[in-house]
């Protein structure tokens, strides 16, 4: 199912607020500025610019598991630079496809050299999910005689 609704739609029925970190800060704070915020990566700016991401999963594989103190270690350190963006006006199928395709779990949506907001792959499903439970109810209805047209 072809779901064309744009990125910014999907942005504009979420939480707004952006959070975002600088490549200077340890990686101590990026977890705990995540933790406080109940999300899973951060866009990295410098100078007014998307310069990377770092998600729990940067951390555990680059922090963790290598033995790096998270106190010590610097954010541009272990970001995420080859990033995967989007437009406002590419839609939530398009989104989904480029998430699966690069095996990202958020997609920074920029217009311009702006960063406007991300993406989650939770929020493509829950997206998903509700506009293919509008359609059966739709659908439903007509089949019972209910649906105005």
């Amino acid at each position: 199912m072809e779901i064309k609704t744009a990125a910014k739609t999907l942005l504009e029925h979420k939480n707004r607020e952006v959070w975002t970190i600088s490549p200077n800060v340890t990686v101590l704070e990026a977890i705990k500025t995540m933790a406080e915020n109940n999300v899973g990566a951060l866009p990295v700016v410098e100078g007014g610019k998307l310069v990377g991401m770092i998600s729990e999963r940067d951390y555990t594989r680059k922090v963790m598991l290598k033995g790096r103190s998270s106190k010590d270690t610097p954010v541009g350190d272990i970001m995420s630079r080859d990033l995967v963006t989007v437009s406002p006006d590419q839609s939530v199928s398009e989104c989904m496809s480029i998430i699966t395709e690069n095996r990202v779990r958020h997609l920074p949506v920029v217009d311009g050299t702006q960063l406007v907001g991300i993406i989650s792959i939770g929020d493509l499903v829950r997206w998903t999910i509700a506009t293919q439970r509008m359609t059966i109810e739709q659908l439903e209805a007509y089949i019972a005689g209910g649906y105005p047209g």
